[in-house]
């Protein structure tokens, strides 16, 4: 479900904090996310994920509820809730 903070015009919170795995891309990092409906929710928390120093990718998957951060080194958490906070959705520990 939607808030009128959300960017896409839904509402979505990260639900706790993922787990980290070293790939051949890099370390992927990955979030659950809570209440993610549309591809708007997942276009805008990519968006600003992405922005992100050392970020190379940002995988997101609406049915499952995830969102993985793929980077050159595993991502600081201040900076990853930054960024959701920024796309209008909040992570919760």
């Amino acid at each position: 479900m939607c808030t009128s903070e959300s960017t896409c015009g839904c509402a979505t919170g990260v639900d706790t904090i993922g787990s980290t795995a070293t790939a051949p891309d890099g370390i992927r990092t990955t979030y659950a996310v809570s209440g993610m409906t549309c591809g708007g929710c997942a276009k805008s928390v990519s968006s600003h994920v992405s922005a992100l120093a050392g970020v190379t990718g940002v995988e997101v998957d609406v049915t499952r509820g995830v969102v993985t951060v793929i980077s050159d080194a595993a991502p600081e958490t201040a900076d990853v809730r930054s960024a959701v906070e920024q796309a209008g959705y909040q992570l919760v520990s």
